[in-house]
C-alpha cells in the first residue's frame, strides 16, 4: 500500500521503497510514508513487524539498503547530522543514566548540544517543571517511578527542541495513570507543532492520539488510514478488531514483549 504524496503539503517525515536486509532476512520491504508537519502518526504491526526497524532508519541510527526518507527535506542518508539537529527519540526502555539525578541528565544533555552552562540550567529546570519533575529533580534516577522514569526519558528528548519526535512504544510496561499522563504530554508537543512518530502495542493509544495510522506486517504497510477509515475498510468496531483482522494477531500476541528480531540485530 502506497502512501499518496499531495503537492502542495507539508510533510514532516517522507520515505519511498524504503527497505533493510539483515543477511537473507528482509526486516523492512519497500514501505512508503507520508507524515504532515504537527501531526501524530500511529505505526502499528505485531512483533517482527519492522516497526522499530522503520525508526532506526528515519533516526539515521541505521542506514537503508534500499529507497529514500527524508525529515523535513533532509535525506537521512546524505543529510544525517542535519536531521539529528532536528530530531528526538524515545525508545522503549529509559536511556537516562540512573546514577544521576533528573536535573543532571537534563544538564549533562543540554551541554553535550552545545548550550552554554546558562542555557542548559533554564533548560532543565523549564523541562522539570514540564514533566512534573522538580520536587525530585535532586534525587538519584534509580529512586523514580516507572512513570517518573519515562517523563525523564522524554524530557531528554525534548533538550534541543525538535521539530520531530520518534515515540517507540513509549508506554510499554507503565500503569494506565502514568500512561494517560504521557498521552496528555503528547497532545501539547503536538499543539506546539511537533511532529510525533509513534510505535505502540496498546491499541487504544493509537486510537487516543494518531492522526493517522499505518499497519506494518512482515515489512510492509498493509493498511493506513484515520482510526475511522480503517474500521470501516474491514468493517470493525475498535482498532483491536482491526488489527486481528489485517495481520491475523490478536492484540495480546502482539503485546508479548519486546520485537524479538530487532532487538537481536540491533
Amino acid at each position: 500500500m502506497k502512501a499518496t504524496l499531495t503537492a502542495g503539503q507539508a510533510y514532516a517525515i517522507a520515505a519511498r521503497g524504503l527497505t533493510k536486509r539483515f543477511g537473507a532476512t528482509t526486516a523492512v520491504d519497500g514501505v512508503d510514508l507520508a507524515i504532515r508537519e504537527g501531526t501524530v502518526f500511529g505505526l502499528l504491526g505485531p512483533n517482527g513487524a519492522g516497526k522499530t526497524t522503520v525508526v532506526r532508519m528515519l533516526a539515521t541510527l541505521i542506514a537503508p539498503d534500499a529507497g529514500q526518507a527524508s525529515v523535513l527535506g533532509y535525506d537521512v542518508a546524505g543529510q544525517a547530522h542535519q536531521v539529528r539537529q532536528l530530531i528526538g527519540l524515545t525508545g522503549q526502555y529509559a536511556s537516562v543514566d540512573e546514577t544521576l539525578t533528573g536535573a543532571e541528565n537534563l544538564l549533562l544533555i543540554a551541554r553535550l548540544t552545545g548550550a552554554s552552562r546558562r542555557d542548559a540550567k533554564e533548560r532543565a529546570q523549564e523541562l522539570l517543571r514540564r514533566f512534573r519533575l522538580t520536587d525530585a529533580a535532586n534525587r538519584a534516577v534509580k529512586t523514580y517511578s516507572g512513570g517518573m522514569r519515562r517523563r525523564l526519558d522524554l524530557a531528554a528528548s525534548l533538550v534541543g527542541r525538535p521539530r520531530v519526535l520518534f515515540l517507540d512504544e513509549p508506554t510499554t510496561g507503565l500503569d494506565p495513570r502514568s500512561r494517560n499522563a504521557l498521552w496528555e504530554i503528547v497532545r501539547e508537543l503536538v499543539a506546539d507543532g511537533v511532529t510525533v512518530l509513534l510505535t505502540t502495542q496498546y491499541l487504544e493509544e493509537a486510537d487516543q492520539l494518531a492522526d493517522q495510522i499505518a499497519v506494518i506486517d512482515h515489512g510492509r504497510v498493509i493498511a493506513e488510514g484515520t482510526s475511522a477509515e480503517l474500521k470501516a475498510q474491514t468493517g470493525a468496531d475498535t482498532l483491536d478488531e482491526v488489527f486481528l483482522s489485517l495481520t491475523g494477531h490478536d492484540t495480546k500476541e502482539a503485546a508479548t514483549g519486546e520485537d524479538e528480531f530487532e532487538e537481536a540485530i540491533a
